[in-house]
């Protein structure tokens, strides 16, 4: 017991420490290039958002709900190399300052400690490894809300903090509009109760900058803000009361995407920390307002609450990055309740309470590691697929200037230089007619499962096997090369 309590002193002086953070964030940018192998490819998402800026494929058709800003932040890379590996480095470099940043925005308002111990707790989960490296949005969502609920809470009638809010949330809306809308209630809420205008103005003024691009696009490309509004829930599976906090459960196992959720629930070794998170939340909570100190934890909990709403309570699928922003806030909270039973207890019951805190904390992270790296593991080997059936798409003509259409098309476009089209689903952008006549210009596939049907404009094309699909070239692109 003597030992744990010197080992928790000295862990403690570590992460007392103001340089903590500074740490933390750096561990966490090596954990992402160790763990998430940079040679990992482009995911489906990622190449419709790295597409609209590179040179690797012609831009892949961009659904309502999604916004720009995942291009903008690639684009520094993406314009001039097509070098995944690259793409991933500079991603997670930005995903270690990014989480440095976010944490500083809370200096004065939690002990260095508590804030180290959060980044940490947010830092080590499997989900904020897996992502942080993409070129996906949900993360810097996270950190946008982190910057933004903290900026909130330090800024008075001035000073940089009004800066920090409005940078960060045109930060959040730039990536995801309506995320950043659901992260920002309380704070629009709170900033007219207690009438803190400045506040206020900068926040609103943060939100209409970051949003400002989709809303125009709105009006150029599908009508106005309240028909793409529309598409996006329709595309949503159609935005109600719906629960879906099982099917984040069962998300939680390493499922990228659980959409239909039909998959069993984890292991409970592997679920343990997601119930026992808004119980230390709220024993968080408990303590800063039995310690007087309740606005920072109050506030940054309240966020967390909206953040998550409509990803528990009013889509019918799940997608672990979706929760980022709920787990980045409430990660503070968890962090100063940890540090209370560690240090609360009195004489013989601190060592105690510190070596079932310590244990807990490292079934915790070997659990997390376990399941970042089988879920990297088979990422990087289904992606592998994607670049061999694109390597045979070459051998067959079919390259490009080139087309291609069906199942995985979008994704497949991308490794093969194509251009990817739809003529129903939620990406539809080109009809049969418009098909039929690129054929005669360029190559042109269609790609169904092995056990699908070509589309009846496919049926006499030339079929071939790859990779456990079937795809079907038009008959004129040996000529065509």
């Amino acid at each position: 017991m003597a030992e744990s309590a010197r080992i928790t002193r000295v862990g403690a002086l570590r992460f007392g420490s103001p340089s903590a953070p500074a740490v933390v964030a750096g561990a966490f940018t090596v954990a992402q290039l160790l763990l998430v192998p940079p040679v990992m490819g482009l995911g489906w998402d990622e190449t419709v958002y790295v597409s609209q800026v590179g040179d690797q494929a012609p831009a892949a058709f961009f659904s309502a709900p999604r916004a720009r800003g995942v291009s903008v932040l690639v684009a520094p890379i993406a314009s001039w190399s097509t070098s995944t590996a690259l793409l991933r480095v500079y991603l997670a470099l930005l995903a270690g300052l990014g989480l440095y940043l976010a944490l500083r925005s809370w200096r004065g308002l939690f002990p260095p400690r508590v804030l180290a111990t959060a980044g940490a707790l947010f830092g080590t989960l499997w989900v904020t490894l897996y992502y942080g490296p993409q070129a996906m949005p949900n993360y810097w969502v996270a950190i946008g809300a982190l910057i933004c609920v903290g900026c909130f809470v330090r800024a008075r009638e001035g000073g940089p903090a009004l800066w920090g809010v409005a940078a960060s949330a045109a930060l959040m809306a730039l990536m995801r509009p309506t995320d950043a809308v659901w992260v920002t209630v309380p704070l629009l809420v709170l900033a007219v109760g207690a009438r803190r205008w400045r506040a206020l103005g900068a926040l609103l003024a943060g939100l209409a900058a970051g949003a400002a691009e989709w809303i125009v696009e709105a009006y150029v490309s599908y009508g106005g803000l309240g028909e793409r509004l529309a598409e996006a829930s329709r595309i949503q599976g159609g935005l109600g009361l719906n629960f879906a906090v099982d099917d984040q459960l069962r998300s939680l196992g390493g499922r990228t995407l659980c959409r239909p959720c039909t998959a069993p629930m984890p292991d409970p070794a592997i679920a343990l920390w997601w119930f026992a998170l808004p119980l230390l939340a709220a024993l968080g909570l408990a303590i800063a307002i039995r310690a007087g100190r309740t606005t920072p934890t109050l506030v940054a909990v309240a966020c967390a609450t909206t953040a998550g709403v409509p990803y528990l309570f009013l889509i019918e699928y799940a997608a672990p990055r979706f929760l980022l922003p709920t787990y980045a806030l409430l990660a503070l909270a968890v962090a100063d309740a940890l540090w209370h039973l560690v240090k609360a207890p009195d004489g013989r019951w601190r060592p105690v309470a510190a070596t079932l805190v310590a244990l807990g904390l490292v079934g915790h992270l070997v659990v997390q590691y376990v399941v970042v790296d089988r879920t990297a593991q088979r990422t990087v080997a289904d992606r592998e697929v994607w670049a061999r059936t694109a390597d045979r798409l070459h051998s067959l003509g079919v390259s490009p200037p080139c087309l291609l259409t069906g199942h995985e098309a979008i994704p497949l476009a991308y490794y093969t230089g194509c251009s990817s089209g739809a003529v129903r689903g939620h990406n539809a952008n080109t009809t049969v007619a418009a098909i039929l006549s690129t054929a005669h210009r360029i190559p042109v596939a269609a790609v169904t499962t092995a056990d699908g049907h070509p589309p009846a404009y496919a049926r006499d094309w030339n079929v071939h096997r790859i990779e456990g699909l079937r795809v079907y070239v038009a008959p004129v692109a040996r000529a065509v090369r």
